[in-house]
């Protein structure tokens, strides 16, 4: 009996040991656990994430909602307060800059980096790709620039601004632009390319999100015009449209015009027969009296 007792339990005891030490011979299974990724504010420029230490997550609708780089809206850091930002910079590149339509794609796609969500949870400033930088400066190099004086950070020339230039006299090369703008730039290797262990943004794996948004004008993140904030606001988003969305937009205006000027038809009539009436009692009393 002691000895069909004691095999099973020393069966149990070597089965623990053994476990034990395949757990702290193995500890793969949970040191290896990589835990999310979360947001962490870049500093530098650009205003810092609401939902910095959380995970990049779909964006938020309502007052907060993006109102700019919207390709990135299913996975970002993002909020109102970056895609402002990124908006003004396009609305003055567009209305001061005096920038080619290729211009405006690839300076909204580089302020549009610090919504990428692999970019949005790296720590430090945006980091750019070398090559990126480049094909950026090639593009706008004969756009409008200028830079502030406190911030010494390159932007595109405002109304407000005194002291503009194009680009190439600002700067010789995509690394100088990309740095003088407020990002980080991974340096490309001796054969040209960047280094593949790496992440930086604009390489082609890094806007695959985007699946062809950045090439496609008709599919150029554009504001809503609930977003407009100005008429200047306004003249970028009407430039932004195809031929259909403006003969749609006039179409409706043109209802709209029709519609407030029956209806101003119509309360004339009422206030003038209104006071025909009244005039009609007034006679009627007086001849009475």
């Amino acid at each position: 009996m002691g000895k069909r007792f004691w095999v099973p339990t020393l069966h149990r005891s070597l089965c623990i040991i053994v476990a034990v030490l395949s757990f702290f011979s193995h500890p793969i299974s949970c040191s290896q656990r990589k835990a999310p990724d979360v947001c962490v504010s870049p500093g530098g420029r650009f205003p810092p994430f609401k939902s910095d230490g959380r995970p990049p997550k779909k964006a938020e609708r309502g007052p907060r909602a993006l109102t700019f780089c919207r390709v990135f809206r299913e996975n970002t850091c993002c909020d109102v307060a970056q895609t402002s930002l990124a908006f003004a910079s396009i609305r003055r590149l567009a209305s001061s800059g005096e920038a080619s339509q290729d211009c405006l794609d690839l300076w909204e796609a580089l302020e549009c980096s610090i919504c990428h969500p692999i970019v949005g949870t790296m720590p430090g400033l945006p980091l750019i790709c070398a090559s990126f930088c480049d094909k950026v400066f090639s593009t706008c190099s004969n756009a409008y620039f200028s830079i502030d004086g406190q911030t010494q950070i390159l932007s595109p020339c405002g109304l407000n601004n005194v002291m503009c230039g194009r680009a190439r006299g600002w700067v010789s090369n995509g690394t100088e632009l990309c740095l003088l703008a407020g990002f980080a730039v991974q340096p490309a290797d001796p054969s040209g390319n960047e280094a593949e262990e790496s992440f930086c943004y604009g390489s082609k794996a890094s806007l695959e999100a985007g699946k062809g948004f950045w090439k496609d004008p008709r599919r150029r993140s554009k504001p809503k015009f609930s977003d407009l904030a100005d008429e200047k606001d306004f003249f970028l988003w009407v430039r932004s449209m195809n031929i259909k969305e403006m003969l749609s937009w006039a179409a409706a205006l043109g209802a709209c015009l029709f519609l407030m000027m029956r209806k101003k038809r119509v309360n004339y009539r009422q206030r003038q027969a209104a006071v025909q009436k009244a005039a009609k009692i007034l006679s009627s009393r007086n001849l009475q009296g």
